[in-house]
């Protein structure tokens, strides 16, 4: 038998419990829960550590991904923002010299923004961070194994991301 954990002793309390308790359901649930927390606990250290909010990282993240430049439009709708909220986002982005408001190169009427050098190095340094930490704990499985579980868990998402009756 492998180690046990937390989650199997949880499961093992409830299955007296809760007759038609499924002890792998929970033990997943329980698992990816308990796994999820871990990681946002890691992220929020990481930011206080950095001097950063997470929505100022989130932005910087939303920001990055578009290859550091983007339209204020673009960046509230990865964000699920109303276009509107974002400006006070950016303009404390601007203030700590994160980013700056460059003219468009599609659009002589809209302005994008785009990440400064601190900008880039501060969401570097937390995504360094939390990516040693994810890579950490996934180190428990081979790649063939981290393979199947992002399979696995893909499975899933699909399952959830439908709508329901």
């Amino acid at each position: 038998m492998t180690d046990r954990d937390r989650t199997d002793r949880h499961v093992e309390r409830w299955l007296p419990v809760l007759a038609d308790l499924d002890p792998d359901v929970e033990g997943a649930v329980t698992r990816m829960s308990f796994l999820t927390r871990h990681l946002r606990a890691v992220k929020d250290r990481t930011l206080a550590d950095l001097d950063l909010q997470a929505h100022e990282f989130d932005t910087l993240h939303a920001l990055a991904g578009r290859r550091g430049r983007a339209a204020p439009s673009a960046l509230a709708g990865d964000l699920d923002m109303a276009p509107a909220s974002i400006t006070a986002r950016v303009d404390a982005l601007l203030r700590r010299g994160f980013v700056h408001r460059v003219p468009s190169t599609v659009d002589r009427r809209r302005v994008d923004v785009e990440l400064t050098e601190a900008g880039r190095a501060a969401w570097r340094g937390a995504m360094d961070v939390i990516g040693r930490e994810e890579h950490r704990l996934l180190t428990a499985l081979d790649p063939d194994e981290r393979r199947l579980l992002s399979d696995l868990l893909r499975r899933v998402m699909l399952v959830a991301e439908r709508p329901t009756d």
